[in-house]
């Protein structure tokens, strides 16, 4: 989830970059061949350019105003409320007008006009910054006591404790007003990487090309490779490996500057603030203990005996002599085509989703039917998946790429968890505690992943068809939990590097790389053979620029698996909790949040059980193999 907020911290923009399930419908490259119906309706947020224009001019003029209040903060509760109210207000405009040039350029990536209107409101909104850079030093030079006062003297304040609160919580990283407008200001150029490499990777970098055993010559885009790598020709899985990574590597040494460039950002951010680590740095405002973090780490290089038992299972399965890392994403069920066109998959998620009462599926169906999902990939769309639930007043948007596999079914459940949290959140919470922090994003969009997976398990009657999905299960479970703890072992080793003092270079980041999925995927105990060129991986994966991202797939990961429990169970005081969490955007820390919903995320306890159902599914699938005698 990428987020630029305003002083008080209110979300300026959430985009929910969920999964890397890259799309491949490479015969519809035509935006204008697919029907309006598969398209997002972004006149929903503005009817058109034009009247964004209007709205960008309209803001503009009002942004002066925020000097007005300028030395009487902390004079009277009415003063602090008129202060806060206008702040408040900026950001859901603010909001409203980067999201609808931001998804619109997401649309078409080459499209350099709505790239210059992005451009142009983040130099907006950081000279905004800038003025209102006194706000929080102003309020900081009194007491905790005065401010609370101030709450209960003016009710409407309430809807503000929360920020007040946690701005006094971390005071002792808050800057002066002149430093304040130093950071507002520099948020043009830190995010420089970032966009860059976006721009780089999405729209710029020549796709290579590889000539598949058939004879036909493809161009390995990464919709392609996407394709290919679960092909259940080895041979074609090979060529498109070798043709895609060795295309990474000839821009190693500039896609590492990027890297370096956003690491080097991330070690500013914390320096300044007077944090002890970036690590730290982007914990510490949610309340997230840092040890949080690392017992993810600790608990899964432990557990790697039973990522181990997956992938012997896989090699089993797929009959080869040696399990390659390009074997990874290859069918193990033969004859066995998981496909649903996007028709197909909205009406299975509706089924797998009814558990969660007639409201939840109701909203649902209107996501679908009202376009508030852009379905299939076209030439420029960016890659991947996520959901934006940044439109306050309106409606969550989702950026699917869909490409007729089980897989992009469950991307479509995933992304609806998070846009049902953000519509909950957005209808139950005023303004400012509608946003939801990172840490609890992957918790609703895992939770129906696994809804849908339950549904399906029950609901089929072939046994290969069955077998096939509980090992679709499973690669998930690796993709969520061990290859996202991997990716998350691997941004924290290279802040550390960094902040030791040692350089980092495309050599160093593939360098440690290497190390990491070797040792996760049992190169050297001959579990899996790792190619040297799978050492560019890290170039591919777009949330290292999120800053400490990617861990909380894998702590949402686990916290989702015990509440799908839960309510599965039939146990509605589950639901009820459930539901509630939905609702509560950051009206609580995360940490208590999740625990309110019934799961606490500074035990092992969430991990163990995640564990034991992952364990309980090999089980289940070795049972079906040996009947079978394979």
């Amino acid at each position: 989830m990428r987020k630029i907020r305003t002083i008080l911290g209110t979300t300026l923009l959430a985009l929910v970059l969920a999964l890397l399930a890259i799309s491949s419908f490479a015969q519809q490259t035509n935006r204008a061949e697919i029907d309006d119906k598969y398209k997002w309706n972004l006149t929903d947020i503005y009817p058109s350019d034009e009247a964004w224009r209007d709205a960008v001019n309209a803001l503009s003029s009002e942004l002066d105003q925020i000097e007005t209040f300028k030395g009487t903060l902390t004079k009277s509760a009415e003063n602090l409320l008129k202060a806060m109210k206008f702040n408040s207000n900026v950001s859901k405009e603010a909001t409203r007008l980067y999201i609808y040039a931001s998804m619109n350029s997401d649309l078409d990536s080459r499209d350099s006009k709505y790239n210059g209107m992005k451009q142009e409101l983040q130099h907006l909104f950081a000279n905004f910054g800038a003025k209102a850079a006194f706000i929080e030093p102003e309020i900081l030079a009194t007491d905790w006591a005065t401010i609370d006062g101030f709450i209960k003297e003016k009710p409407e304040l309430e809807q503000y404790r929360m920020g007040l609160e946690n701005m006094f919580r971390t005071k002792a990283h808050s800057l002066s007003e002149g430093e304040e407008r130093i950071m507002a200001l520099s948020s043009t150029v830190t995010g420089t990487a970032a966009d860059i490499y976006g721009t780089f990777r999405n729209a710029e970098m020549p796709a290579p090309k590889a000539v598949l055993t058939n004879g036909d010559t493809i161009e390995v885009t990464s919709a392609a490779y996407s394709r290919y790598r679960a092909s259940s020709n080895r041979e074609d899985r090979q060529r498109v490996f070798e043709a895609y990574w060795h295309n990474f590597a000839k821009f190693k040494a500039s896609i590492g500057e990027m890297l370096n460039g956003n690491v080097k950002s991330d070690m500013f951010q914390a320096q300044a603030r007077r944090y002890e680590s970036s690590l730290k740095s982007a914990l510490y405002p949610n309340n997230i203990p840092v040890d949080v973090y690392h017992s993810l780490v600790e608990n899964v290089n432990k557990n790697l005996p039973a990522f181990h038992r997956y992938l012997e299972i896989k090699k089993r399965m797929l009959g080869v002599d040696t399990l390659k890392y390009l074997d990874l994403y290859a069918p193990v069920v033969k004859d066995v085509d998981l496909n649903y066109t996007y028709d197909e998959g909205s009406k299975l998620v509706l089924e797998a989703l009814k558990p969660l009462g007639k409201e939840y599926t109701s909203t649902v169906k209107k996501a679908i039917d009202e376009r508030w999902i852009d379905v299939y990939p076209t030439e420029g769309k960016v890659t991947g998946a996520y959901s934006n639930g940044a439109f306050y007043d309106g409606h969550p948007y989702i950026l699917l790429n869909y490409n007729d596999l089980y897989d992009d079914v469950s991307t479509l459940a995933h992304e609806l968890g998070h846009t049902m949290q953000s519509y909950f959140s957005n209808k139950n919470q005023p303004y400012p505690t509608s946003d939801y922090a990172i840490f609890v994003a992957e918790v609703a969009s895992t939770f129906n992943e696994q809804l849908l997976f339950n549904y399906m398990v029950k609901t089929v009657k072939d046994e290969d068809v069955k077998l096939s999905l509980l090992m679709n299960w499973l690669d998930g479970f690796k993709g969520t939990l061990f290859r996202q703890t991997q990716f998350a072992e691997f941004e924290l080793k290279i802040h550390e590097e960094a902040e030791k003092g040692n350089p980092l270079t495309g050599d160093s980041f593939s360098e440690i790389y290497d190390d990491i999925v070797k040792r996760y995927y049992g190169h050297d105990q001959n579990i899996c053979f790792v190619d040297d060129y799978i050492d560019m991986e890290w170039a591919y994966i777009p949330h290292f620029y999120y800053n400490f991202y990617v861990y909380q797939y894998s702590t949402s990961f686990t916290a989702s698996i015990s509440l799908a429990e839960k309510v599965m169970s039939g146990d509605k005081k589950a639901l009820e909790n459930y539901m509630t969490f939905l609702s509560a955007g950051s009206s609580d820390y995360p940490i208590e949040l999740l625990k309110a919903a019934g799961v606490d995320m500074t035990t092992a306890e969430p991990f163990e059980k995640a564990i034991a159902a992952m364990n309980k599914v090999m089980d289940e699938i070795e049972v079906i193999l040996d009947k079978k005698g394979l």
